[in-house]
């Protein structure tokens, strides 16, 4: 006989729930631990014949709104959310709010900040860059403003010497914005970034209708900062599990290289430039974050 895994798993977190504990009046004697099957199918918004068949096995691939309905009649967090969707075998439906999506938390931040010899930043999945480190402010510092990846790869007039594998970055950011339109294909900020990317630029256009798919996970690219000269530095991508759809993305050169030294420069570069006026160095960068978030990105 197969293993029942989704039923096990139903059968568990309703053993764990009592009456009081999802707001409902106990009666009768109870044979059993935890909740009847009856009440969770009444939670749910099922028959209880449909539900008994889940926990029975005779049922095992509920809809994503069956699955949405049985995680908040067991009162699931995130974690046990997403086991619940797996052991369907469906997709979860969830979106975060476009808020949520854009607030960076302080403990990120300092995070982030920790890593003074190298640039961090945390995006959004539609490349809104959320927060940035002091050595990513740096970095990105050609451009005006260092909003969005995509709209400084193919608008800014700084894209063009600053990617010097243009191309192939060009390529990597389309393949990234279009993965997001999986995730959210309604999303008005990834709409209206897709409308002005296209009405402006014929190059994202013709890579947009190539519909290539591609997440970021790491690899390595090639930069001509006006500062410092060619950079090459490897990045590694970082999913943010308590905001889905943020990637935390930490660049790094190879130590002792010419793009190691050429990054300390730059970091020293900007430390002077900021100090006499700004304040400790840290806190700059958490603050061109927050205008970011306000509203920057509408260019």
């Amino acid at each position: 006989m197969d293993d029942n895994h989704l039923g096990d798993f139903l059968r568990a977190r309703r053993a764990g729930l009592q009456p009081q504990d999802v707001g409902m009046t106990s009666y009768g004697a109870r044979r059993v631990a935890g909740l009847r099957r009856e009440e969770i199918a009444v939670l749910t918004g099922v028959s209880a014949d449909y539900y008994t068949r889940l926990e029975q096995g005779r049922e095992r691939h509920p809809s994503p709104q069956v699955v949405d309905a049985l995680s908040r009649a067991l009162r699931l967090d995130a974690d046990a959310r997403a086991h619940l969707y797996r052991l369907a075998g469906a997709t979860p439906s969830e979106r975060p709010s476009v808020h949520a999506a854009e607030r960076v938390s302080p403990a990120l931040r300092q995070l982030m900040d920790g890593y003074p010899n190298t640039p961090a930043f945390v995006m959004s999945r539609t490349l809104d860059l959320l927060a940035v480190n002091a050595l990513a402010d740096a970095l990105y510092a050609p451009f005006e403003p260092a909003d969005n990846l995509a709209r400084m790869t193919f608008l800014d007039p700084a894209g063009r010497t600053f990617f010097t594998d243009w191309d192939r970055a060009a390529q990597a950011t389309v393949a990234n914005l279009r993965e997001a339109t999986g995730f959210d294909p309604d999303n008005p900020r990834l709409r209206a970034l897709v409308r002005t990317l296209t009405e402006h630029s014929a190059d994202f256009t013709r890579l947009w209708q190539s519909h290539t798919v591609r997440g970021k996970t790491q690899d390595a690219k090639r930069f001509l900062h006006p500062e410092v000269g060619p950079l090459t530095l490897t990045y590694q991508a970082f999913d943010v599990r308590e905001t889905p759809g943020q990637q935390l993305v930490i660049y790094h050169a190879e130590p002792g290289s010419p793009s190691a030294q050429s990054l300390n420069l730059l970091g020293s570069l900007h430390a002077t430039r900021r100090r006499p006026d700004s304040g400790p160095t840290g806190d700059q960068p958490t603050e061109r974050g927050d205008r970011r978030q306000r509203g920057d990105r509408r260019r």
